[in-house]
């Protein structure tokens, strides 16, 4: 073989190895990200219509001074996420699609009627009961057995306050949402989370309750938004706080829906324009081309106790603030609310409100929530 042929072989030898090592580069790296990806619990729900999600960094917030609002274990879960550094990522398209809480196309601002409990006639004719007071995502459906409106309106949903120790839990699932005006740059302060401090310091400061706020950061993982599996990295950390603090009764999760642009949720309270607010309940109950069916992994055995809390707060709110709530939303799956009986997930107002409207909502919500459970 002639010298200049060599040399052409060379190349093409050191070409093709080059190649291949560009190849197997790409190949490893997308190996490691699809590894990565499906590692995460996979959810029993779907991912939920977050807008932008951001992690917060320890020089822009002040989430872990508030010592008195969290356990020390868990000031460090989540992967340590409060120390991680700024990411800020909108959803993409499918995952805007994903919504384990509500449906775009039923949560919009449909008109409710205020049933009282003047109208308890009407209360007991469970289909009015059904188109007036609940929307019912279409996986799942409200039977006439799930509503029992005596037994409802007579259970005793009141906190002991005689007891030392905190008797609330706030915590938020997906802390990462924002409102139309926040500044992700600036933390959860500024979303979500900031809301949930507001309810806490009202209950604590105006009605004597004492609250823990959990800043554990669920959605988030090494950084980066992952709502897939979020109430799945929840419940291990939330279980964990309500053992450490027996005396917890009632058990918040707190969240901001998403609607359509065009929606507006608002309500003038007192003078004040605040964000609607939503009650929400799950089943376990799937509906599925047509045939109901309880999802036997996801058991809760307080569902009637969550349903009871709902419906009260409901009435109260009905009576007091007229259009301040929303219809309670009805879904299919667990969610969080089957780790005490009195279990809530309220969604405060959505994406296109802004956030002082979220937090004047706290005030009324604070409100209704001391009617139904402290006794005097």
């Amino acid at each position: 073989m002639r010298k200049k042929d060599n040399f052409k072989l060379a190349a093409f030898l050191r070409s093709t190895i080059l190649g291949l090592f560009v190849v197997s580069a790409c190949f490893g790296a997308a190996l490691r990200y699809m590894t990565e990806f499906y590692a995460s619990p996979m959810p029993v729900s779907h991912g939920e219509n977050t807008g932008v999600i951001v992690e917060n960094t320890a020089e822009n917030t002040d989430v872990n001074s508030y010592s008195s609002a969290i356990t020390d274990e868990n000031a460090d879960n989540a992967d340590d996420d409060m120390e991680n550094s700024v990411f800020v990522s909108t959803l993409s398209e499918e995952e805007l699609k994903l919504q384990p809480e509500t449906d775009t196309n039923y949560a919009s601002d449909i008109k409710k009627v205020s049933l009282t409990e003047d109208d308890i006639n009407k209360l007991k004719d469970f289909s009015y009961l059904k188109s007036n007071f609940y929307i019912v995502d279409q996986r799942t459906d409200l039977l006439e057995s799930d509503i029992n409106v005596d037994e409802f309106l007579n259970m005793d949903l009141t906190i002991d306050k005689s007891t030392g120790g905190p008797k609330v839990l706030i915590f938020h699932t997906h802390s990462s949402e924002m409102y139309a005006d926040s500044d992700p740059s600036k933390g959860v302060e500024e979303g979500i989370w900031g809301v949930g401090e507001e309810l806490k310091n009202i209950l604590e400061s105006k009605y004597g309750i004492e609250v823990l706020h959990d800043t554990g950061r669920y959605d988030v993982v090494d950084g980066k938004n992952q709502i897939l599996g979020a109430y799945e990295r929840m419940e291990p950390y939330v279980r964990k706080i309500l053992e450490q603090y027996p005396t917890i009764e009632l058990v918040i999760d707190m969240h901001r829906d998403g609607v359509n642009e065009d929606v507006h949720l608002i309500d003038d309270v007192n003078g004040k324009t605040c964000a609607k607010i939503m009650f929400f309940n799950g089943l376990c109950r799937l509906n599925e081309n047509g045939v109901l069916s309880d999802i036997t992994s996801l058991p809760n055995e307080y569902l009637k106790e969550n349903l009871a809390l709902s419906f009260n707060l409901q009435m109260t709110a009905n009576k007091l603030y007229p259009d301040f709530t929303r219809k309670i939303y009805i879904n299919a799956y667990r969610y969080s609310l089957h780790m005490k009986p009195k279990s809530l997930l309220i969604e405060v107002g959505a994406q296109t409100n802004t956030k002082q409207e979220a937090k004047n909502s706290m005030e009324p919500l604070a409100d209704i929530l001391s009617r139904v459970i402290l006794s005097e």
